[in-house]
């Protein structure tokens, strides 16, 4: 009997060419696919190049400075991702049907969520359910809301600027912000200063830094304040912190994540040192999703660790 041609792909097509083609996807660069694969680069491009081979396709578009999925990438994309979902969950009904607790637990996070209680859920759920995996990738709170709405995490830790419709949203934990500098900027060991003596100074911060955004309040701050800028941003505070300590430029970042390294003389304080802006870090969910074992038991320890500790203990700041 003659395939057709959708047949012979879905009979010839590799499953780890799918794979790599996702972590480019995510990635967006040959360079971050390698190391989320634990591959080299000429491996993951020759993938992609039998991908599209396979497919009859180009897939990217690649060039000095330009990484873009084609549209054909983009319908393969949002396929692909169906594929590893459903890969996933047979092996989750296997190991479900064998009464064990198993599966995945994907958590979306937003750089640098610290919070004691999530450390000890975590260690309860391991400690409970060894057989289980946990999953936990850092990125914007936009792309973190964008994984659970579409069911490709279990739960997100981020920002929340406004109301997530279909997602269920709840307090966290509080963090406050405060101003630093790093050892080589001018301003750094100066005892007394005031917020007026960083006017004109550059500021570098997050991209939610922005007036109507989950930063709102430190850009309300950093206008105030008068600083230039910012010359510098990203989505990840361990690279705001980078250019702060390289003495790019004054920046924000949460107090208690901080305090190590403003003890090790990495950091300095500026003002205001008094009423820092707040920040709320929510926890949301999925109510529409359909959960594995694994994803409902490690919410249930969480929701617990939540109800044993009364908002006010999950204030970290002053």
């Amino acid at each position: 009997m003659r395939l057709s041609p959708a047949e012979k792909l879905a009979r010839d097509l590799d499953w780890n060419l799918l794979r790599v083609f996702l972590a480019l996807a995510e990635a967006g660069s040959v360079t971050r696919a390698g190391e989320r694969l634990g591959l080299k680069q000429p491996s993951v491009s020759q993938a992609l190049k039998r991908l599209e081979d396979r497919v009859g396709h180009r897939l990217i578009d690649r060039g000095a400075g330009h990484f873009a999925l084609t549209p054909e990438g983009i319908a393969l994309r949002a396929e692909a991702e169906r594929v590893q979902g459903a890969v996933l969950r047979a092996a989750e009904a296997m190991a479900e049907a064998a009464g064990e607790v198993a599966g995945e637990v994907t958590l979306a996070l937003t750089s640098h969520v610290v919070s004691p209680l999530l450390d000890e859920a975590l260690r309860r759920f391991h400690q409970s359910h060894p057989k289980a995996r946990l999953a936990i990738e850092i990125m914007p709170s936009r792309a973190a809301l964008t994984r659970l709405a579409e069911g490709r995490a279990s739960l997100a830790i981020c920002l929340l600027h406004e109301a997530s419709p279909g997602l269920q949203a709840q307090v966290f934990y509080r963090e406050f912000f405060g101003f630093f500098c790093g050892p080589p900027h001018p301003l750094f060991g100066r005892q007394g200063l005031r917020l007026a003596d960083l006017r004109g100074q550059a500021a570098v911060s997050f991209q939610t830094d922005r007036m109507g955004d989950a930063l709102a309040a430190v850009t309300a701050l950093r206008q105030r304040a008068g600083l230039v800028g910012p010359v510098g941003q990203s989505s990840h505070l361990e690279e705001v912190r980078r250019m702060i300590v390289a003495g790019l430029g004054i920046g924000p970042l949460p107090l208690h994540v901080v305090a190590e390294d403003v003890a090790a003389g990495r950091l300095w304080r500026l003002p205001p040192l008094d009423d820092p802006p707040a920040i709320d870090v929510h926890l949301l969910r999925n109510p529409r999703a359909r959960r594995n074992r694994a994803e409902a038991a490690f919410l249930a320890i969480l929701d617990a660790a939540l109800a044993a500790e009364p908002a006010e203990s999950r204030v970290y700041g002053p």
